[in-house]
């Protein structure tokens, strides 16, 4: 255990500007997504709030998906995208394709939770905790160390196909980066639980409060 932690903590200091970079870019994504609403129109906010509210029928309903489908379709959801992550590590040209996965995930983050306060104030923060919150503790450092470990293994391919040394070993380095990747399939798995079982009932009872 005492050894992991070594191995990890040495793993993240080598390449700590990597992370920060992640970081940075889905920083600068929850910006952008904050600022496109502010850029929409009265219209453009209008015909998106009226399919929120259909939504919220829906969920006071009970016509939305059971935590049964939730579950499934979620855990789907994150394995391609963090498969699609693994695949794009294993090659240079797929650097550019995680940076802007990364962005994007920080500008659909922000402009969610953007528009909810936008739209509905302190409500709308509230229903934004309890809609977004809770799986993205899990999903978001996820993501950030899943893009990193594609960005760093990405890198490594590239230093060694101009490196003079060609005959280094490729396949301890992939045996490791394919661990981290199946343990973070973990920690979303966890996430699609909290997404099913937690987010669900907290949105619909912030919903029941709403419009009480």
């Amino acid at each position: 255990m005492y050894k992991n932690r070594n191995l990890i903590a040495n793993h993240m200091r080598d390449h700590a500007v990597v992370y920060f970079f992640m970081l940075v870019l889905f920083l600068i994504g929850i910006i952008f997504g904050a600022v496109i609403v502010n850029s929409m129109n009265f219209a453009q906010k209008q015909d998106l709030f009226f399919y929120l509210e259909r939504f919220f029928g829906q969920m006071t309903e009970g016509t939305i998906a059971d935590s049964q489908e939730i579950l499934k379709s979620s855990i789907f959801y994150h394995l391609k995208y963090l498969l699609l992550l693994f695949i794009l590590g294993l090659s240079i040209i797929g650097l550019p394709v995680i940076w802007v996965m990364l962005f994007v995930k920080g500008l659909v983050v922000g402009f969610s939770v953007g528009f909810f306060v936008n739209q509905m104030g302190l409500k709308g923060l509230l229903f934004a905790a309890a809609s977004i919150a809770p799986q993205n503790l899990l999903i978001i450092p996820a993501y950030l160390i899943a893009g990193s470990l594609a960005m760093i293994f990405s890198l490594a391919l590239l230093r060694k196909l101009f490196s003079r040394r060609s005959q280094q070993p490729i396949l301890q380095p992939l045996a490791k980066y394919s661990v981290s990747f199946v343990t973070l399939l973990i920690f979303v798995a966890a996430a699609s639980i909290v997404e099913s079982f937690v987010t669900k009932p907290a949105m619909q009872q912030v919903i029941e409060w709403i419009y009480q």
